[in-house]
């Protein structure tokens, strides 16, 4: 069976959010309205769309994360990678049953059950070891 699946976002560490949004705004990306504190991730987040054109799609977003603090995940990759790419996202029909999927195939898991994530979404990342050193968070779509 064929499983939807769409690019959602791609997350950014940075130590500045407004530093690093000035490029986002520049090209022409429209920056979310609020940015959001995820207290269990310590991360501040900030989203920006990559079109407004077709409100009936949604379109993949940037997403900038900076840490709360040096000993959350984002300020240990900053301290150990420097800013850029931190993770990709890709929103999924049914979480639940992509990680049974992958699980059942041999696939490390960093969460096993969904948990909440930025805007209250059902989050789950994918171990780099399983993906080519590459972090993939899972979100299910509305």
């Amino acid at each position: 069976m064929v499983k939807k699946i769409y690019l959602d976002h791609i997350g950014i560490a940075t130590s500045d959010l407004n530093e690093s949004s000035v490029f986002w705004n520049l090209i022409g990306l429209i920056q979310g309205e609020e940015d959001e504190i995820v207290e269990d991730q310590g991360v501040k987040t900030r989203f920006f769309d990559t079109s407004k054109n077709n409100p009936s799609i949604k379109s993949p977003k940037i997403e900038l994360l900076e840490p709360t603090s040096s000993d959350t995940p984002i300020g240990k990759f900053l301290d150990k990678r420097g800013p850029g790419i931190q993770q990709i996202c890709f929103r999924v029909e049914n979480l639940p049953e992509m990680i049974s999927l992958l699980k059942n195939n041999g696939v490390l898991m960093i969460d096993e059950e969904p948990r909440i994530g930025a805007g209250g979404k059902h989050i789950a990342f994918v171990h780099p070891k399983s993906t080519g050193g590459v972090l993939v968070e899972l979100t299910q779509y509305d």
